[in-house]
């Protein structure tokens, strides 16, 4: 369709007010292929350049009501024309003339009585440069609409991993939720049969002490809270050791069910400093009275390991939102480096997890302006990477600091290492280390990208046992770099 467009005549509107001037140009230029429309004055120029707008305007200046200049100016004033090449003929030739014919918008002047074989290469001139414009603009908007479409199926492809990566966590995600649910129902359990079974026999003990027994009650309720946390980190052969220390302390008061007793206070956090509980051990209901305190601490660790694992999921919730995240507004926003590096470690916990250590070495973190969901996948990526080269048994050593224009960020493991030979290319799409079905090939360009587009840098050195991924991002706003560059 382009090809027979091109070989379409070349169209020409000559505007003449002398008869033998306007037949003489038309009769010349139909010889030589164009296709020439005559106006013998201005306002029919205007007239026939807005219906079909020509390609080349050969305006003669000396006309009667509007001259040359009048109808130049009018036409490059009207958008529909503006871009139209006029050529000047005019049997002035006196330089101010010339200059004010360019001056208002033309191209050429061609001085009459003009030489026939001069007049047809000018015309051809300027009609090579106005399609050569014309083919120049076509296929610029093609470019931009080439440019417009890569970026989209750039901007495609980076959801497109950022998802597969996610699909990638979501066992290990669905894992770490699964866990702090099961300690939530198991405590929820125990709350529930507290409130159903045990509430009134508990009620029914505590009935029977007397007042002043109430504030000791009280007093040893507390002490078992408040040793949950260290008897927690007892072994049973510790905890087997303080009942046998107990068992001669609670016979010497002639206490029944000695071996019971110890049973229960070490259970309940009290294997010392007994001296102001001996009222209550010594009660005729001393067992139910541990008890008690038994399931009231009891209720109390239930509660809080509720409190816990509700955290713990909401964090790892509010992980996948950070990471999930996309802001329609297309602008860099106060992103936290820090926060975006805990939310990656977060949705790697279960793999984290199984054997590896890591090492947080945050010296400084001042928030800088970026996109926060792209710098939330180069993490998930560099992570994902590490722990896959360590088979999730290493370490895993993070480095934020900050420098006078950017801040740095080293991510470590210390894995098998990339070879020498392939290090050079680690950043080109669809180039991977991994066996066949593994992996895209896409991850680390596409951080590669993303560091481009945050006008940084990335930086890799790798030995066996030892691979460092180090990427700089400035500290101010940068514009984003063209994603075609």
């Amino acid at each position: 369709m382009e090809q027979e467009q091109s070989q379409l005549p070349m169209n020409i509107l000559v505007v003449d007010d002398t008869p033998d001037s306007l037949r003489l140009l038309v009769g010349i230029l139909s010889e030589q292929g164009y296709k020439v429309r005559a106006a013998p004055n201005g306002k029919l120029a205007l007239s026939a350049a807005q219906k079909m707008p020509p390609d080349l305007i050969l305006l003669d200046i000396n006309m009667p009501e509007m001259n040359g200049y009048e109808v130049c100016q009018r036409f490059k004033a009207d958008p529909r024309t503006a871009h139209i090449p006029i050529i000047f003929l005019s049997a002035w030739s006196d330089v101010f003339d010339k200059v004010q014919a360019f001056s208002v918008g033309g191209v050429d002047y061609i001085t009459k009585p003009f030489q026939i074989e001069e007049a047809i290469v000018r015309i051809k001139t300027h009609l090579t440069i106005c399609s050569l414009q014309s083919k120049l603009q076509q296929k610029n908007e093609h470019l931009t609409q080439t440019l417009s479409q890569l970026k989209s199926t750039q901007n495609q492809l980076i959801q497109a991993e950022k998802m597969a990566a996610l699909g990638k966590l979501v066992a290990h995600v669905a894992h770490e939720i699964n866990t702090p649910l099961g300690a939530i129902r198991s405590s929820t359990e125990t709350v529930n049969h507290f409130l159903t079974q045990n509430l009134e026999p508990l009620t029914n003990v505590l009935q029977t002490l007397a007042p002043q027994d109430w504030q000791l009650f009280l007093q040893l309720l507390q002490r078992s809270i408040n040793a949950m946390p260290q008897l927690a980190r007892l072994s049973s052969r510790e905890k087997r050791h303080l009942k046998r220390l107990l068992i001669p302390q609670l016979a010497a008061r002639q206490i029944a069910d000695a071996d019971m007793m110890a049973d229960t206070l070490v259970d309940i956090g009290i294997y010392d400093e007994l001296e102001p509980f001996w009222n209550l051990l010594t009660h005729d209901k001393s067992h139910h009275i541990l008890d008690a305190i038994y399931q009231l601490t009891s209720l109390q660790k239930s509660t809080r390991t509720i409190l816990t694992a509700t955290d713990r999921a909401t964090r790892i919730v509010l992980a996948l939102k950070r990471y999930v995240h996309q802001d329609p507004s297309g602008r860099k926003t106060t992103t936290d480096v820090i926060e975006g590096l805990e939310t990656a470690l977060t949705l790697h916990l279960d793999q984290l997890q199984r054997g590896v250590e890591v090492i947080k070495n945050y010296l400084d973190a001042p928030s800088i302006l970026a996109f926060p969901d792209e710098l939330n996948q180069i993490w998930t990526n560099l992570f994902n990477n590490a722990l896959q080269s360590m088979d999730c048994h290493g370490t895993l050593t993070i480095t934020v600091q900050q420098f006078s224009t950017e801040v740095r960020v080293d991510i470590g493991d210390t894995g098998k290492g990339i070879p020498a030979e392939l290090q050079p290319r680690i950043f080109e799409p669809f180039f991977t280390t991994k066996p066949t079905g593994e992996g895209s090939g896409l991850g680390l360009s596409i951080v590669k990208k993303i560091v481009d587009r945050h006008a940084g840098r990335i930086e890799m050195s790798s030995k066996p046992g030892t691979t460092v991924f180090s990427v700089f991002l400035p500290l101010q706003g940068v514009e984003p770099q063209d994603e075609t560059s």
